[in-house]
């Protein structure tokens, strides 16, 4: 899948990027989850501009799936109102409104669908201009993205209801819903001023990638900085204005540390049997509430979203959904990925290039490889259900290793990288591009961790040896979290 090929940035290039953010906040639309401020004072109506990093964990298919990044206002009062946020059809629409109607609206012509990357959006407001192609500016990733296919200018002079006495929102509609399901970070707003994105990012000089940098900007009256990093008050204004937000449904654990520069893999919403397998928590919580498509060698799989060809890598899952299940925790190569999920067909299917471990049901604790049609089954099998369940991925030798709770079966050595037993092949690929996932054919609740972002329960916060990622258990030496910093280096 193209979407599997692209792992670009639009994020962390190389080991250094000159400008580090270290924090992100994650939203999901399923526990409205959302920042709320209202202004104490007033600022300027008709000119501002904001600015925010954003990685989708979900993409909209339905009328009643838009997703709002900022708002100001409620669309149904006789006051203005404003918000900026994923359309229905996933292009970014900037939307002012009165009574429940447009008065204007700019939404551009390109889809924003990719799950594996970060954007940047600006939106520079300036209503006071007198050509109405000036009023409002959209840009993405530093460019100025055409709104051509739906517009509707707004009357100069207009005044939107932002910087007003009304509730302001991160991360919730003007109708009081319209929730995201996205990483947020570097969120700027100045007040007063319609800037270029080039006061917030820049070009990379060697690939020519847009990367965020240091801000200096005056703010002015209601303008904020909000960097996240404040795990206790994820709504802190960094700008010195003091315009601080209040957390609605968010609590410590929203804080990530997957942001622009250095993006983590998560789970691809773009794969999946639709309406078997329901993701949420930026991708990283899988639920399959019924049986999946199929027999058993049918189900779903949740996919991450960075492939990988060479290097050693860590990765942790955990079931929480005890009883009648069939499992697989594992890598396939993208050369086969049509035939995961998607096509309701497991991991481990035999028509895919896989290997992976066996939970629950019927031979639980084997381990299985397929290739072209043929088969391995390994010996000794060590059962798990709802264990914390890992996977040491050596790409560079073509093995692997798994672990239950810590302990690496059959005793396994990924450090040592000698074969106690414990050490499974890499079976033959299509195009040698592997993916880590989690699969199941029958009520599971999974839970993934790369190292940005998870929902499993971690008390012992171990990073690879760069300082990367946080799981329950410390990756093996030599092998790391699968972010863009360590693939740079590494992959």
């Amino acid at each position: 899948m193209e979407v599997l090929q692209r792992t670009a940035n639009r994020g962390s290039i190389s080991t250094d990027t000159g400008y580090n953010i270290d924090n992100s906040l994650k939203l999901e639309r399923a526990n409205s989850e959302y920042l709320s401020r209202t202004p104490s004072s007033s600022g300027n109506q008709q000119i501002f501009t904001f600015s925010s990093w954003v990685k989708f964990s979900h993409i909209n298919s339905g009328l009643s799936e838009w997703s709002t990044l900022f708002s100001a206002g409620d669309f149904a009062a006789n006051s203005p109102s404003f918000r900026i946020g994923h359309h229905t059809n996933n292009s970014l629409q900037v939307s002012f409104y009165t009574n429940s109607a447009y008065t204007g609206y700019y939404r551009t012509d390109a889809l924003h669908r990719d799950t594996s990357a970060w954007y940047h959006f600006v939106c520079a407001v300036d209503t006071t201009q007198g050509t109405n192609t000036n009023r409002v500016k959209i840009y993405v990733n530093g460019v100025l993205a055409p709104t051509t296919v739906a517009l509707s200018h707004v009357d100069q002079n207009y005044n939107s209801g932002v910087n007003t006495g009304i509730s302001h929102r991160i991360g919730q509609g003007v109708n009081m819903q319209t929730y995201a399901s996205e990483y947020v970070a570097e969120t700027h707003f100045v007040d007063g001023q319609a800037l270029e994105p080039t006061e917030f990012g820049e070009f990379d000089d060697d690939s020519g990638i847009w990367k965020p940098k240091e801000v200096d900007v005056t703010y002015g009256t209601n303008g904020f900085y909000l960097d996240y990093a404040d795990a206790s008050d994820l709504g802190d204004d960094e700008s010195g204005n003091g315009n601080d937000w209040t957390e609605n449904n968010i609590s410590a654990a929203d804080q990530a540390t997957d942001t622009p520069t250095n993006n983590f893999a998560i789970g691809n919403v773009l794969t999946g049997k639709e309406g078997f397998l329901v993701t949420t928590e930026g991708a990283t919580k899988g639920v399959l509430s019924t049986a999946g498509p199929g027999n058993n060698t049918g189900g779903v799989s949740l996919i991450s979203t960075i492939p990988v060809s060479r290097g050693k890598w860590y990765f942790e899952a955990q079931n929480t959904n005890a009883g009648d299940v069939y499992l697989y925790l594992g890598v396939g190569d993208t050369g086969s990925i049509n035939l995961w999920g998607i096509e309701g067909v497991t991991l481990t299917a035999q028509t895919s290039s896989s290997v992976g471990w066996r939970g629950g049901g019927s031979n639980d604790g084997k381990v299985y490889g397929r290739s072209a049609g043929t088969n391995y089954t390994s010996t000794n099998p060590v059962t798990w259900e709802t264990e914390v369940v890992g996977l040491a991925l050596d790409l560079d030798n073509g093995v692997m290793y798994f672990h239950k709770s810590g302990t690496y079966i059959n005793s396994g050595d990924p450090a040592g990288g000698t074969d106690n037993g414990g050490q499974y092949d890499l079976v033959t690929g299509v195009d040698n591009q592997w993916c880590i996932a989690v699969s199941a054919y029958n009520l599971a609740t999974w839970h993934i961790n790369f190292g940005g972002y998870t929902t499993m329960s971690i008390s012992s916060a171990a990073s690879d040896a760069n300082g990367y990622g946080t799981f329950e258990y410390a990756p093996p030496t030599g092998y790391y979290a699968l972010c863009t910093k360590n693939l740079a280096e590494f992959g």
